[in-house]
């Protein structure tokens, strides 16, 4: 029993179980926190890295199609007279 007051030992009583219960999961809430914005974190970097990902295939593919097209709209003679000049 606690210390003699004005107040009922039992609302004391309860106050202090109640102040003890949110000590004793203090730690755990603040751990469960933590594990939350760290898995937030690398779901965020996962998905960024897959983003990059994408976009850097979309530009390797977009210059591939160019450099294929230009490849194509070359003129053969023309072609022909700068291979020439190179091997000669």
């Amino acid at each position: 029993m606690a210390f003699p007051t004005a107040v009922n030992s039992q609302i004391t009583d309860s106050v202090t179980q109640a102040n003890t219960q949110l000590l004793g999961v203090a730690p755990a809430s603040a751990m469960a926190n933590l594990f939350q914005a760290t898995a937030q974190a690398l779901a965020n970097a996962a998905h960024n890295a897959t983003t990059s990902q994408q976009q850097s295939n979309i530009t390797a593919q977009a210059a591939t199609t160019m450099g294929v097209t230009t490849l194509y709209s070359i003129d053969t003679a023309s072609d022909a007279v700068g291979t020439k000049q190179i091997f000669a």
